[in-house]
């Protein structure tokens, strides 16, 4: 079943790196009393993830924190220290949080995940973004097509905060 707006975001744990290397963060550690945007992604360092979703979201941060959001996260099937290179090479870890879906276990709990075998990439996280409030989903924004970021972007979510 995919989640929903007005759905509670299911328990799970992320990979993240630190200055002491790899550690756990739980979905209570980024959610619970706390409003986040999360964006989901196919990949890191895929053209679309790379050049036009993730960029939205990093040039709007100043937009986002005055609409009182405490975290922006992008979350991807991509393990730990992928995800670290890719925070170090957009130049967006002061920004962005980059939470490791390395077994993909959190797509598969939100029933967003995207069959992407053909292509080489196995199962990842399909493209969305949305808005957790306190743990729920308050917004929404499931991109149709993996090679998109139109439904999902920035200005969209920001547009619906």
């Amino acid at each position: 079943m995919t989640i929903k707006t007005g759905d509670r975001i299911p328990k799970a744990s992320f990979s993240v790196m630190t200055p002491e290397g790899p550690a756990v963060r739980t979905t209570d550690e980024v959610f619970k009393g706390r409003r986040v945007v999360l964006l989901g992604v196919p990949g890191a360092f895929t053209p679309t993830c790379s050049n036009t979703h993730l960029p939205g979201f990093a040039e709007r941060v100043d937009a986002f924190k005055e609409k009182k959001i405490d975290e922006i996260a992008v979350t991807s099937v991509n393990d730990v220290f992928v995800m670290s290179a890719w925070a170090k090479d957009t130049g967006t870890a002061d920004r962005i949080s980059f939470l490791a879906d390395g077994s993909g276990d959190f797509a598969r709990a939100l029933g967003l995940t995207l069959d992407l075998s053909e292509r080489g990439l196995g199962v990842r996280s399909q493209r969305y973004s949305m808005l957790v409030e306190d743990g729920v989903v308050k917004k929404l924004n499931i991109e149709a097509a993996p090679g998109k970021a139109d439904a999902s972007s920035a200005e969209v979510l920001l547009n619906q905060i």
